[in-house]
């Protein structure tokens, strides 16, 4: 397996199970309906966890382009890998959000809302405040990105639990930073998904929210850029 198959596969997988979960908390009739933000977090927990034990052996499972970009920054990654990294996760990002509309087909047909529609695919602000949701997922991937260095800086070995320090780490993100914006952390995790939606013929879909749509593309990028940057200074 080539780091651009395991990117893919990774942010498939990734993307599969995350937007599922939301997908299985949102949309009218399904068995999770309902059941709230701390289910959602968990499936984010687990979706991270799989997609790094898929990718990390051959590719260092960025499965982001934020971690893509903040490696490179800080030299700890080669910039000519970058556009190969980045369309895999893109292409999977879209893949695995494909995949959650097919699970969940008939389930997206009944659902009447648009709003909760768009939120099995992409994130929104609760509160509609541009500077505000900037600045909640700049400072959530930095977090993200910094504990991240931190934790790939010892050399704590669990074995086939090696993606579980990461996979917590989003789920703390998740229960803490996620109420305002829904905690993207990913570009591509917001962005591909979004381009899913706006293709895909889904009855009583509403627009994709293009406004909102640089907010989860450009602030984890710079969250991340500046976590690695206070890593190094540190």
């Amino acid at each position: 397996m080539t780091p651009f198959i395991a990117e893919l596969t990774g942010t498939t997988v990734l993307i599969a199970l995350g937007a599922g979960v939301v997908a299985n908390v949102l949309l009218h009739g399904t068995k999770g309906n309902s059941s709230g933000l701390i289910v959602i977090a968990f499936g984010w927990c687990v979706a991270v966890f799989v997609g790094v034990y898929i990718a990390a052996d051959v590719s260092g499972a960025h499965l982001n382009p934020a971690v893509t970009v903040a490696l490179a920054v800080a030299g700890k990654f080669d910039w000519h890998l970058v556009p190969t990294y980045l369309l895999a996760q893109f292409l999977g990002a879209m893949m695995g959000s494909f995949l959650a509309w097919v699970l969940y087909k008939d389930h997206f047909d009944k659902t009447t809302d648009p709003g909760l529609i768009l939120a099995v695919f992409s994130t929104g602000p609760a509160i509609r405040k541009p500077l505000n949701n900037f600045l909640t997922e700049f400072i959530a991937t930095c977090v993200f990105m910094l504990a991240v260095m931190f934790i790939h800086k010892g050399d704590m070995k669990l074995g086939s639990l090696d993606a579980l320090p990461v996979a917590l780490l989003v789920l703390g993100i998740g229960l803490s930073m996620g109420g305002p914006t829904g905690y993207a952390i990913n570009p591509a995790r917001d962005l591909g998904p979004r381009i899913i939606h706006a293709l895909l013929p889904i009855p009583h879909k509403g627009p994709s929210d293009w406004q909102y749509a640089w907010i989860p593309v450009v602030a984890p990028l710079a969250g991340a850029v500046a976590a690695v940057l206070l890593f190094q200074i540190l």
